[in-house]
């Protein structure tokens, strides 16, 4: 009961969020690690998943789909995100290697609430849903993972959510970006962002303009680094 009303809240904020396994499991274990974003890829094989490759900009599903598999990222990137009648996008979430999406519909019964694309090319990880339940039912422990990360993740959207909107762009814009490299785990080098301007104004909820001059401004202070109109941080 405790997990569904997890999952119901997290479907209401539109959040999607990811399990932690330890490379071996145990079902009595007492001590709870930092949490990482992924499920272990060998017990995942064990139960049936497949692996499937993406191109750039492929759907790897729809808004309103019928959710029959939860997803782990094996390699690239995927956007999710939902789009209004004139085609303005909003960024739902951006996910990377290792990271898990789309089982919160799963627990309820319900449809995906938004579009999955893979901003880069990929390689998906996919496990049917009736062999996802199999394995929290198997493993009592990863049932406590999931409570943890999901009161994390409530906490985390919420503390966000009150920062961006007191928040000016540039503030926003290094967020993401300061958000990108921790998940990359290259905290302290400059790394590539593969992200567009557009991209990164939908995930922020600013205009691709605004963007744009920040940037120009992050560059000139050496913040940032643009070289052929690719942006290093």
């Amino acid at each position: 009961m405790i997990v569904v009303i997890f999952f119901l809240t997290l479907c209401n904020l539109n959040l999607w969020h990811q399990l932690y396994l330890p490379s071996k499991l145990r079902k009595n274990t007492q001590n709870y690690p930092t949490p990482v974003m992924q499920i272990d890829l060998d017990l995942l094989y064990s139960w049936g998943a497949v692996a499937k490759k993406y191109k750039k900009n492929e759907i790897v599903f729809d808004e309103d789909e019928v959710a029959y598999f939860y997803y782990q990222i094996l390699d690239g990137s995927v956007r999710l995100y939902n789009s209004n009648d004139e085609g303005k996008e909003f960024t739902q979430g951006i996910f990377c290697k290792g990271d898990g999406f789309g089982e919160p519909p799963l627990f309820i019964n319900e449809t995906y609430p938004s579009k999955a694309v893979t901003i880069l090319d990929s390689t998906i990880v996919k496990l049917s849903k009736d062999k996802f339940f199999k394995i929290l039912d198997e493993y009592p422990s990863i049932q406590k993972y999931f409570l943890i990360l999901l009161a994390q993740k409530i906490h985390s959207k919420s503390k966000t959510s009150k920062e961006i909107i007191n928040q000016k762009p540039e503030f926003r814009i290094v967020a993401f970006l300061n958000s990108f490299k921790k998940k990359s785990g290259c905290i302290n080098e400059k790394i590539l962002i593969p992200y567009t301007r557009q991209e990164i104004a939908n995930y922020t909820g600013l205009r691709v303009e605004t963007v744009i001059r920040v940037f120009t401004k992050l560059n000139k202070n050496n913040k940032v680094e643009i070289i052929n109109h690719k942006i290093y941080y």
